[in-house]
């Protein structure tokens, strides 16, 4: 079992900045991949970014390069992702989700943190 936790959520200005924190505890040697979703009012689940837990290999959907950064510390067992020149679009709660397995989906979830940007 893995537990995630979340923190940095919070309300800021459109092109202003947050930074999200993931903790991970229990198994976290057997983590393979940990990721940041978010969903918004009346929309699906995207998955935002995402980062394989050995390698460091990173993955962001289109309309958050070049302004968000994912990072983690395997010391630590933390990811962080850092979002700069955010945008009203981002409002929505971001979740961290950790898989196990490399191609398949993602086992754990933690319980979310809101993101409220304001235009």
């Amino acid at each position: 079992q893995v537990q995630l936790g979340e923190s940095g959520g919070g309300l800021v200005e459109a092109g202003g900045s947050l930074s999200l924190s993931c903790a991970a505890s229990g198994r976290t040697f057997t983590l393979a991949r940990v990721g940041w979703f978010r969903q918004a009012p009346g929309k699906e689940r995207e998955l935002v970014t995402a980062i394989r837990w050995n390698t460091g290999d990173t993955y962001y959907v289109d309309s958050v390069k070049g302004r968000f950064t994912i990072s983690r510390d395997n010391a630590k067992n933390m990811v962080s992702l850092q979002m700069n020149n955010l945008k009203p679009d981002d409002t929505a709660v971001y979740y961290c989700a950790a898989a196990l397995t490399l191609g398949v989906g993602f086992n754990y979830w933690g319980q979310g943190t809101q993101v409220i940007v304001s235009s």
